[in-house]
């Protein structure tokens, strides 16, 4: 069955993640979207903050119930950077970095971040995919200009929200209906290696709530892990923490 999403218009939410959730929850079809002009109460990846003022972003969640192993849905977050990859190209011709494990950068400065979430419904498990993208430099605080930057601020005039929602909607549903093909995990990993340049040759700090290390990042794991050579040699495998890259002197 074709992916055709459905989107459902707010003025003002507290999450697009909340709602999408309690819909879901309520029996909604997969592929049920909620866009806000606003969020009073957005969240990002690690219970952190993300600013939501109106009219500023493209504040995005749709309910997904994949099809595959449960193994691979730990892709989607890659699966959505991709498709936000995608959109922007489309809909601005705007180039952007892919950060593991999905936020999506701009001259080393944050564009737009991704949160999936899984919760049970009544339908079975599902899949809450938010995508919130900077649309003016009035998306975020004003002591954050030196690590977020928004689309106005990187291709120099105004793009309409519209044009990007319907680029991105397109872009979702043509990478979430590959992934659900036989090896379409297979291909994600391709795919998002192709694209990231934090997938190979690297130099990273990663920084978890247990500690601290660097390294050279060696590829992905096939449920989207980051593979980090330590300065010993000793591969290790990251899957929840934040990565940054270290450029040379900075270390």
């Amino acid at each position: 069955m074709p992916f055709n999403p459905k989107i459902l218009r707010f003025a003002s939410l507290p999450s697009t993640n909340t709602e999408a959730a309690r819909l879901a929850q309520q029996g909604a079809l997969e592929g049920v979207a909620v866009v806000a002009k606003e969020q009073t109460a957005g969240r990002g990846r690690l219970e952190r903050q993300w600013a939501s003022p109106a009219g500023s972003g493209l504040y995005f969640s749709i309910i997904l119930r994949p099809r595959v192993d449960l193994s691979v849905w730990s892709l989607i977050p890659l699966l959505a950077a991709l498709a936000v990859h995608d959109a922007l190209v489309e809909s601005c011709a705007l180039k952007t970095e892919i950060k593991w494990p999905n936020d999506i950068l701009f001259d080393d400065r944050k564009l737009c971040g991704i949160l999936a979430e899984t919760i049970e419904t009544a339908r079975g498990r599902a899949v809450i995919l938010g995508i919130g993208i900077n649309l003016n430099s009035a998306a975020f605080p004003e002591e954050l200009r030196e690590v977020a930057i928004s689309i106005k601020d990187a291709i120099g005039k105004e793009i309409d929200q519209e044009a990007v929602l319907q680029s991105l909607v397109q872009a979702l549903a043509n990478r979430y209906e590959l992934f659900q093909e036989v090896d379409g995990a297979a291909g994600i990993i391709q795919e998002w290696s192709k694209l990231s340049d934090y997938a190979n040759g690297k130099q990273v700090s990663v920084r978890s709530a247990a500690e601290t290390f660097d390294g050279i990042t060696r590829g992905l794991e096939s449920d989207g892990a980051l593979r980090v050579e330590t300065e010993a040699g000793e591969i290790r495998i990251v899957r929840a923490a934040d990565v940054t890259s270290v450029r040379p002197g900075d270390q």
